[in-house]
C-alpha cells in the first residue's frame, strides 16, 4: 500500500497528488513534462522541497507536519532512473552488487533473468543504453526493496528482452512481496504488468483505474507512444516464398501467417506485434475473408469509452488475452457481450516482427 499526499512546486506548475494505491503494481502515464519523474523522485527522497506525507506499507517516509523525512538510503526503495544512474568507476557486476550486501542469491537471480552474463566485466562506458538500463534494473532488484520505483524501465530493451523481463517483474512483485510503481509510455506494458493505472497531466491526477478501463480514455491514448499492441513470442515454423508468408508457431494458439521474413531460419524465435485496431472480430461463420489468420476466442470484457470500445478476448489455451479496439456501433451491431464466442482475424501484413 502506498499513501501519497504531496505538494511540490515544479518549474511550470505545482505537482499535487493525493492517492491511496493498494495495488501490488501501478503504472503512471502522462505526456512528457506531466510530473511523472518528479513524483517518483519525491517518493525516493531525491526531490527537496516536497511537503506532505508519504507512507509505504505502514512506514512513514515523509511527514513534513511531524518533522519526518527519511533519507533515500533508509526508505527501502529500489530506484531505476531513466539514465540508469550507474557508477562509472565500477564494473557492471559491481554495480549490480552495490547495496545488496551478502545477498549473493538475489544478485545471481537478477543477473540470470536479465541475461547480463556477457556484460559483467564491462564498465558503463562500454555498455549501450539498453544494457545500462538492464544493469540498473538488476541492481535495484538485488537489494530486495519493499518498493520499486521504475522510470520507464523497459524503454531501452528490445521486444524480446521486454517479453523476458515483464513476467519476471510480475514474479518478484508477487513472490518477493515487492510493490512496483513505474512510469511508462506504453499502454501494452501497463496492461501486461499492472493492476492499476494513474494518468497524470500537468501535475494533476486526471484519471485512475485498471489499465483496460483507462485504455479508452483520451489521456491514455495521448500518453502512449505506440498505441495498444498485442505482443506474442513465436517460433518460425516454415517459409513459403511463393506465397510471400512465413508461418510462426504461437504457444497455446494456432499458427499464424506473417509477411515473409526469410532471414529468420526455421526454429528461430521472434516477437510479433498486432495493433488492437488491426484485429477483426467475426461472429458466426468466417467465409470469404482475405484475413487468413483466424483465432477462436471468447469475449471476456467490453470497456466503452468516448467514441470507441475495447474488447478483452481469451483464446481457449492462450496464456495472455488479446485486445481489440472497435467502435461502439460495431460492438452493438455484432452483439458483443462478455461470454460471446467470436473469431479474431488478422491480415498477414498487419502483423509485424518487432524483435
Amino acid at each position: 500500500m502506498i499513501r501519497l499526499d504531496l505538494d511540490l512546486r515544479l518549474a511550470h506548475f505545482p505537482l499535487r497528488v493525493d492517492l491511496d494505491l493498494p495495488s501490488r503494481s501501478t503504472a503512471v502515464m502522462g505526456p512528457s513534462g506531466a510530473g511523472k519523474t518528479s513524483l517518483l523522485e519525491t517518493i525516493a527522497g531525491l526531490r527537496p522541497g516536497a511537503r506532505g506525507r508519504i507512507e509505504v506499507d505502514g512506514q512513514v517516509l515523509l511527514d513534513t507536519a511531524a518533522g519526518v523525512a527519511l533519507p533515500p538510503e533508509r526508505r527501502g526503495v529500489g530506484w531505476v532512473p531513466q539514465d540508469a544512474g550507474l557508477f562509472p568507476h565500477l564494473s557492471a557486476l559491481d554495480n549490480v552488487r552495490f547495496g545488496a550486501g551478502r545477498a549473493r542469491g538475489r544478485v545471481d537471480a537478477a543477473i540470470d533473468a536479465l541475461g547480463l552474463e556477457p556484460l559483467l566485466d564491462r564498465p558503463p562506458a562500454r555498455l549501450s543504453g539498453g544494457e545500462r538500463r538492464r544493469i540498473a534494473l538488476a541492481r535495484a532488484l538485488a537489494t530486495s526493496p519493499r518498493l520499486l520505483l521504475l522510470d520507464e524501465p523497459l524503454s531501452g530493451l528490445d521486444a524480446a528482452l521486454r517479453d523476458r523481463v515483464l513476467p519476471w517483474l510480475k514474479r518478484i512483485r508477487d513472490e518477493w512481496d515487492v510493490t512496483i510503481l513505474h512510469v511508462t509510455h506504453h499502454l501494452g506494458e501497463a496492461l501486461a504488468l499492472d493492476d492499476e493505472l494513474v494518468l497524470l497531466h500537468e501535475g494533476r491526477v486526471e484519471g485512475r483505474g485498471t489499465p483496460i478501463e483507462l485504455a479508452v480514455r483520451p489521456g491514455a491514448a495521448r500518453s502512449s507512444t505506440t498505441g495498444l499492441e498485442n505482443l506474442r513470442r513465436v517460433r518460425v515454423a516454415a517459409h513459403d516464398a511463393a506465397g510471400g508468408i512465413t508461418l510462426v508457431d504461437v504457444p497455446g494458439e494456432p499458427a499464424l501467417a506473417i509477411p515473409l521474413v526469410a532471414e529468420l531460419p526455421v526454429g528461430a524465435e521472434a516477437t510479433i506485434a498486432v495493433r488492437a485496431e488491426d484485429l477483426l472480430v467475426v461472429v458466426g461463420e468466417a467465409r470469404g475473408l482475405s484475413a487468413r489468420n483466424q483465432l477462436p476466442a471468447r469475449v471476456v470484457r467490453v470497456v466503452r469509452g468516448e467514441g470507441e470500445a475495447l474488447l478483452e478476448c481469451a483464446t481457449p489455451a492462450g496464456p495472455v488475452p488479446w485486445f481489440v479496439r472497435l467502435t461502439p456501433q460495431a460492438v452493438a451491431a455484432l452483439g458483443l457481450v462478455p461470454g460471446a464466442e467470436v473469431r479474431l482475424a488478422a491480415k498477414s501484413h498487419s502483423i509485424r516482427v518487432v524483435g
